[in-house]
């Protein structure tokens, strides 16, 4: 039987990280990943193709709206070719599996295919999709397992018309009308790649604002946005049936005043969140605690209640991110390793893809006003600034949330063109504990979208912005 020092169950961006940080430390490892390509949902039917998606229906709807603002004249009729489109994402997606694959035979990890499940506290058993079982050995496990789609319980998936994002990722055609079940991040990206090419888009939240996790100035900022480009929403919604006949799909809400909504469409995309995965596992063989919401059971330092087996990522708790599970992973090599690493969670970085994109780090508002924290905010306009207008991307903000008291940064929230790159600054300088101050003397490059970190520094320093 083979022995590693460490198997890793899972090969998304917490699993072969954790095995590449395992490996860079000198630990004999082994990676398990239950399809055929490695990166999980991330790299195969999320982050990434989604990402992919969202540039080739951006670029479209440029050419359809905006080049001609540009002085770029195209005639005839600009078509596009979805089958094309989604062929291009595909690409991109092996292109990216594939550099897995390159990086875990660099750094010697030896690669299983199959399911892997405990047989004990130290035993996994790999059950291949074509073969024999095999059995390994291992001194430390990680689990890595991730997440899969949530749904409510009385909707049926058919992944043809009432689908997730992982089908919405591959349709056939552009949807007539694409009702969307949700209002987070998911929802609004995809809804955001299918508005561009054609669809008609009908959102139904069930809070009273859409992405509800983050700032509430981003949430209406972003409604605000997306409202302009004629998505429709239906907030304070509860679904409460979804059903298909043929080709249609009716959708049937009880709205906020007492009265029942109906909605038809010939796409319903159910995006109501994710939840742990941890199918065919098998933990309760290693001894390995799951709580009530399916979630492995962890420490501080991402151990469970077995002292040699680790999780991380999606799922164990906190926020269903790619990065917080890179971090994660990285953590988790390192304790095994005999070091002392850490992770401040109030400073991973929440990102929305949508255009105009949409970020925030550490504490909102609201949660400094449940807290009782004495807070002053500097908020500066993305049309205030040369670079936006060269671009058209006005819309959006940054705002700059600091302690009263001593000025240190708290939590940074904005929207605007590239704010998925800016966030890096805001994380940046809260991990040192910047002042508002401190980064509002900071020279940043003009013209660059990043001005208006600087200026909302110093309008949350003393009110004293430059360009308004």
């Amino acid at each position: 039987m083979t022995q590693f020092d460490v198997v890793v169950i899972g090969s998304g961006p917490g699993g072969y990280v954790a095995a590449i940080r395992c490996a860079q430390l000198g630990m004999k490892t082994a990676i398990i990943e239950k399809y055929s390509t490695l990166g999980g949902t991330c790299l195969n039917v999320g982050c990434i193709p989604s990402k992919a998606m969202l540039d080739s229906s951006h670029h479209y709807e440029d050419a359809v709206k905006h080049f001609e603002d540009h002085g770029i004249e195209i005639p005839g009729d600009i078509k596009v070719n979805l089958e094309k489109m989604i062929g291009r994402k595909q690409s991109v997606v092996d292109q990216t599996t594939k550099g897995i694959q390159f990086l875990m035979n660099k750094n010697k990890i030896e690669v299983f295919q199959g399911v892997g499940s405990f047989k004990d506290s130290t035993h996994i058993e790999i059950k291949p999709s074509k073969g024999k079982s095999i059995e390994i050995e291992a001194k430390n496990i990680i689990i890595a397992t991730g997440s899969k789609p949530a749904s409510l319980p009385f909707i049926k998936l058919d992944k043809e018309r009432i689908i997730t994002s992982t089908e919405a990722l591959e349709l056939k055609e552009i949807p007539k009308h694409m009702i969307i079940i949700g209002g987070g991040v998911i929802g609004l990206e995809l809804g955001q790649v299918y508005k561009r090419l054609g669809a008609d888009i009908s959102v139904v939240e069930f809070m009273d604002r859409i992405i509800p996790g983050m700032d509430t100035s981003l949430s209406k900022e972003l409604m605000k946005v997306l409202k302009k480009q004629k998505v429709k929403f239906y907030l304070s919604h509860k679904v409460k049936s979804v059903k298909r006949k043929g080709k249609e799909v009716t959708v049937v809400a009880d709205d906020p005043k007492g009265g029942e909504l109906t909605l038809q469409g010939d796409y319903c995309l159910v995006s109501v969140g994710r939840r742990p995965y941890t199918d065919g596992l098998n933990a309760d063989a290693g001894g390995v605690k799951v709580d009530d919401k399916g979630r492995i059971e962890v420490n501080s330092q991402l151990q469970t209640n077995m002292p040699n087996i680790y999780a991380i990522g999606d799922v164990v708790r906190g926020a269903m991110l790619a990065h917080k599970a890179e971090e994660e992973g990285t953590m988790v090599a390192e304790i095994i390793a005999g070091q002392k690493p850490h992770i401040d969670y109030n400073l991973i970085p929440n990102v929305v893809y949508t255009w105009p994109e949409v970020a925030s780090v550490g504490k909102t508002e609201e949660q400094l006003k449940e807290s009782g924290v004495a807070y002053k905010t500097g908020q500066f306009p993305m049309r205030a600034l040369g670079r936006a207008r060269a671009s058209s991307d006005i819309d959006g903000f940054v705002k700059i949330l600091a302690d009263k008291n001593t000025d240190e940064v708290l939590g940074v929230h904005m929207i605007g063109a590239r704010c998925a790159d800016l966030i890096t600054e805001a994380v940046t300088a809260m991990e040192f504990r910047a002042s508002a101050e401190d980064i509002s003397r900071m020279s940043h490059a003009h013209p660059t979208y990043a001005e208006a970190v600087k200026e909302a520094a110093l309008a949350a320093t003393d009110d004293r912005a430059l360009h308004i």
